[in-house]
């Protein structure tokens, strides 16, 4: 069963560190194919022992953008 959930990634010094919203899984790699595979393998291995039945997942995309703050 394929499910499709949000990747959050965002640059910290050297690495590209990619986040998975709805699960709280987060992840890193020095590049962001290696952060998004890194964080492909994370949700893998936390699903495999889950029920999906039993994590309350959005059925709704995110909508994930930036605002401007002034200071």
């Amino acid at each position: 069963m394929t499910s499709k959930f949000t990747a959050v990634i965002t640059r910290e010094g050297k690495f590209f560190v990619s986040e998975c919203p709805e699960l709280g899984i987060t992840s890193q790699g020095i590049n962001l194919d290696e952060s998004i595979e890194n964080l492909k393998e994370a949700v893998h291995l936390y699903l495999k022992d889950e029920d999906l039945s039993d994590i309350n997942l959005s059925t709704t995309n995110p909508l994930i953008t930036t605002i401007e703050v002034t200071a």
